[in-house]
């Protein structure tokens, strides 16, 4: 299995966006309750930074002992404490925040979001925060080795995603599509699917500890994670850039990517 290595770099994307409901879950059970102020500026929720993510993602977002926890809930955090407000956070699909649908109920996005051209047109993106390829994961002995032999498999992928866009893409037909990752996962260890295509930071992280499962190939797709910031927010966007700077220039970035998927 190819290691899990990440670099840091910086770049930018831009963009625009719209408006939408969600489920909230606070990061430390606080809620999701709209004010007046909600879209109108920064903050949407007086004293708190409301962050939209797509929970489970393990290693980047999940919920564990009641909190949300994970590498994007760390950076979160830590924008929160540079912006000295209470960090909330609010549950919402993936295909909402893919969409660009969040400004009205978020002040930022962080969900293992790969910035895009098309993503790049709904909303502004932060500098890269993390490098992230495609895999194919399978089970040993299944016969699925490359992208050829799993034209007539059953392959899972989650919904919005680039992996789902990709698997179209080269041909996988078959491909069935779920709403998040912890299903995604779910559904191959049941043998309701023989193969999974996604990033290779949380499919690689799901199989690492589990026997008879591997990465058979792996995509060169130079994808990078951003936050996503709601159009016409300069201010929000430099508070996001300077905490990922931050972290960057101290190694604590470094740190946290030990943290969660164990690799230097």
């Amino acid at each position: 299995m190819r290691p899990l290595k990440k670099r840091f770099v910086s770049t930018l994307a831009v963009s625009s966006v719209a408006l939408l409901a969600f489920t909230a879950c606070g990061s430390d059970g606080g809620s999701g309750t709209s004010t007046e102020s909600e879209g109108s500026g920064f903050p949407v929720n007086a004293g708190k930074l409301t962050i939209c993510s797509d929970i489970p993602y393990e290693p980047f977002e999940f919920v564990k002992d009641g909190k949300n926890v994970g590498f994007d809930m760390d950076i979160a955090a830590e924008i929160a404490k540079d912006a000295e407000l209470e960090l909330n956070v609010i549950d919402a699909s993936f295909d909402s925040i893919e969409s660009g649908l969040f400004n009205v109920q978020c002040d930022i996005a962080i969900s293992s979001v790969s910035i895009t051209e098309a993503r790049a047109a709904k909303m502004d993106f932060s500098t890269p925060y993390m490098d992230d390829d495609l895999v194919l994961i399978a089970a040993e002995g299944s016969g699925i080795t490359d992208l050829e032999s799993a034209k007539d498999k059953k392959v899972g992928v989650q919904q919005a995603t680039t992996g789902e866009k990709y698997a179209k893409e080269q041909g996988l037909n078959d491909t069935i599509g779920y709403e998040d990752a912890g299903l995604q996962t779910q559904a191959l260890l049941a043998g309701q699917v023989d193969a999974l295509l996604g990033n290779q930071s949380v499919l690689g992280y799901t199989i690492k500890d589990k026997p008879g499962f591997k990465v058979v190939a792996d995509f060169k797709t130079g994808e990078q994670l951003g936050i996503a910031v709601p159009k016409e927010q300069a201010e929000t966007l430099e508070l996001v850039n300077g905490t990922l700077k931050r972290l960057t220039d101290a190694g604590t970035m470094e740190e946290l990517t030990v943290k969660w998927f164990g690799e230097k």
